[in-house]
């Protein structure tokens, strides 16, 4: 069985994936894996393979992880690739450089996943993989806030994309939606 390239992000009920500044912060110093479900948080992670992060998110991650270690622990230890067109200073060993060609980055991290989901992280990075039909599926968390401002769940100029509801789950405080990317071609069949 192949693996799905899935978009997951955590959103604002307004649709931000974060607030000004890429800040992260949901509240009350509260991370991601503090509204889910500790088993569904672990689920999502075990059925992925690896990973394909942009550059903007991986440095907001970066940021994160030296201003609270252990804020951005996630139940994951497959690959990691990053889309960029800038070595790390430092490089880390434990992740793959790639740059050029969205199709490519993400054939090439998907075959990484070993039969499993490979992961998409950033908003740039997902809106290129939408815009050419690359993304299968799309799972959000959305957690109880208003952030008001902030980065949007999608690229400013992302063509419409149709989605099909897969599910919809109430995990701690969060509520899970999963949602299948209708592809051109299943739009044209009917």
């Amino acid at each position: 069985m192949s693996g799905k390239v899935v978009v997951n992000r955590c959103m604002s009920l307004d649709g931000f994936i974060a607030g000004p500044g890429h800040s992260m912060d949901w509240g009350g110093g509260r991370a991601l894996a503090d509204f889910v479900a500790p088993d569904d948080f672990a689920e999502v992670a075990a059925a992925t393979g690896a990973m394909l992060v942009g550059r903007r998110t991986w440095e907001v991650g970066d940021q994160m992880e030296a201003e609270e270690p252990g804020s951005t622990d996630y139940p994951f230890s497959g690959p990691m690739f990053l889309l960029t067109h800038r070595p790390l200073e430092p490089p880390d060993p434990e992740v793959t450089i790639l740059s050029g060609d969205i199709g490519e980055a993400v054939a090439t991290a998907l075959d990484a996943a070993g039969g499993k989901n490979l992961e998409i992280l950033g908003a740039d990075v997902a809106s290129q993989c939408l815009q050419r039909g690359l993304v299968d599926e799309i799972l959000v968390y959305v957690l109880p806030v208003l952030l008001g401002d902030g980065i949007r769940f999608s690229s400013p100029g992302l063509a419409r994309t149709d989605l099909e509801p897969l599910s919809s789950t109430r995990s701690g405080d969060a509520t899970i939606l999963r949602f299948r990317v209708r592809k051109q071609s299943d739009q044209t069949d009917g």
